[in-house]
């Protein structure tokens, strides 16, 4: 059953494990961000049990944010960390159950569905939430890692107010760095846009935008070669490209990526929709993919807000999906849930659609 975009799953990995015995679960949750920590708390409240796998970097991208300061109910803010950590326990008192583990490979082709976990052991799902969220693309600086969350960050939306009136730099030159620099000068008193060519892929309307901006200045045709500080970043130094110069902006103090994200849906290739960016396509007002049963959240969907919030929003809806869709194939009894205060589609309309 391959997906719409021709690709024919691969099932080799599969090969030669012995999945006789293999746990069955109603309902497995991808992924611990907010996405998945929420789908998990509705799905536990509904008595559903649900296992949820936390992947190679548990709670998300929160995990390299210090405060999170635009989250509702957390006034004084919050450590990313810290409110990941507040997520699952939340969703663990009422019966989720969470595991260390990688999910590598899946089966589609009939349910109950087949999920391989760490390459080695069989897990029996009759749905299956994908909350694997997107990583950001950094520039592979060993500082850069290092200093993620204080003062480097790939979020302006999230991170800008900590950098007022200060220097900041964007590294990037399409339209997400143009909208992640305008959206800093609300707050810093400089923001300079590093590119290593000597025009933008920006559109043009966003260029002009940008140009137009008396805060924002451009660097040619240059990059950052390394980032500056011990607990905070304290400047950046660059090369350009054409001189081969190398010299260091030590009035620096926020350091912002804005070269794109990678969408965490590798293992799911040839089975889900995706878009050309490997984005989950789901289908409208729903988080239905086109596999029935299997549902998608967060940021692995989401390529325009990536926002903690909005994933959270996203995770209740595929826990409310997953749970009507069990009890309209029979799986469960009638929803359990508070559904009848939610004026959506049927499981079944929505399969439909």
């Amino acid at each position: 059953m391959p997906s719409s975009n021709g690709q024919t799953p691969d099932l080799s990995a599969f090969e030669g494990i012995n999945a006789s015995d293999a746990e069955m679960r109603d309902v497995v949750i991808i992924g611990t961000g907010p996405a998945g920590w929420t789908a998990a708390l509705y799905t536990a409240r509904a008595s559903l049990q649900p296992l949820v796998f936390m992947g190679p970097e548990p709670g998300g991208q929160l995990t390299t944010t210090t405060d999170v300061e635009n989250y509702p109910g957390y006034p004084e803010g919050i450590m990313g960390p810290d409110m990941m950590q507040d997520f699952q326990t939340q969703a663990e008192r009422f019966g989720a159950e969470s595991r260390y583990g990688m999910v590598t490979d899946v089966d589609f082709t009939e349910r109950p569905y087949r999920l391989l976990i760490d390459g080695e052991t069989v897990v029996h799902a009759q749905t299956v939430i994908i909350a694997t969220g997107a990583s950001a693309r950094y520039l592979g600086l060993e500082n850069e890692q290092r200093l993620l969350g204080h003062g480097v960050s790939a979020c302006a939306t999230c991170d800008g107010a900590f950098f007022r009136d200060e220097t900041v730099a964007v590294v990037g030159g399409g339209d997400s760095a143009m909208e992640e620099a305008m959206f800093l000068t609300k707050f810093a008193k400089e923001v300079r846009v590093i590119h290593r060519r000597d025009e933008l892929r920006a559109s043009q309307i966003m260029q002009e935008r940008a140009f137009d901006n008396d805060k924002i200045t451009f660097v040619w045709d240059t990059e950052v070669v390394d980032v500056l500080g011990e607990d905070q970043v304290t400047g950046i130094e660059v090369i350009n490209n054409n001189t081969e110069e190398t010299y260091v902006m030590d009035d620096v103090t926020g350091l912002f990526l804005a070269i794109g994200h990678t969408p965490n849906t590798g293992p799911f290739e040839g089975w889900i929709d995706m878009d050309e960016d490997g984005y989950i396509q789901t289908k409208p007002d729903s988080t239905y993919t086109n596999v029935s049963g299997v549902f998608a959240c967060g940021d692995a969907q989401d390529h325009v807000y990536r926002q903690a919030v909005t994933a959270a929003g996203t995770g209740c809806m595929a826990a409310i999906d997953a749970e009507r869709w069990l009890s309209e194939h029979g799986v469960i009894d009638e929803p359990r849930t508070e559904t009848e205060y939610h004026a959506t589609p049927s499981a079944a309309s929505a399969e439909a659609a």
